[in-house]
């Protein structure tokens, strides 16, 4: 039999991996619907992103303006999250998750589309997991690069 004290422990580690898949979801659903203040409630203040093929981005303020500027001239755009893995570690957790993000523009007549890996570190802050460092390794990509050139 399970002691309540392990069974607490383990209802806690379920609530925060539902938790981090949320933020996960929150963040494509934030980019899809060019929602800035819902993607501005995924990160912390300090976050440092690091986007494949990109300098490290530091601060909100610089995460939400990539995002803006790479999704403002877009026609539609789909981030799918999926095969999400998490450790945990008090208030720190390490999430890996599977992306595939299609990108429209109807002007240039095409689609681009990235899958790859987000490798994240979070932290607990008092409103929620928040993202500290975002990794994003591109392991393949299809169809027209202009789609996200500026």
């Amino acid at each position: 039999m399970i002691s309540p004290e392990a069974s607490a422990a383990v209802v806690d580690a379920l609530v925060d991996r539902a938790e981090i898949a949320a933020l996960s979801v929150r963040y494509a659903t934030a980019l899809d619907r060019r929602e800035w203040s819902l993607l501005r409630s995924c990160f912390a203040t300090d976050a440092i992103v690091e986007y494949e093929g990109m300098p490290p981005i530091h601060g909100l303020d610089a995460v939400i303006d990539v995002c803006k500027s790479a999704l403002d001239r877009l026609d539609a755009s789909q981030h799918l999250i999926g095969n999400q893995v998490v450790e945990l570690d008090g208030d720190l957790a390490r999430p890996e998750c599977y992306l595939q993000a299609q990108h429209v523009r109807r002007d240039l007549d095409g689609t681009y589309i990235v899958a790859g890996t987000y490798s994240d570190l979070l932290r607990r802050e008092p409103a929620g997991w928040r993202i500290v460092h975002r990794r994003l390794a591109v392991t393949w990509t299809d169809g027209n690069r202009a789609v996200l050139a500026s």
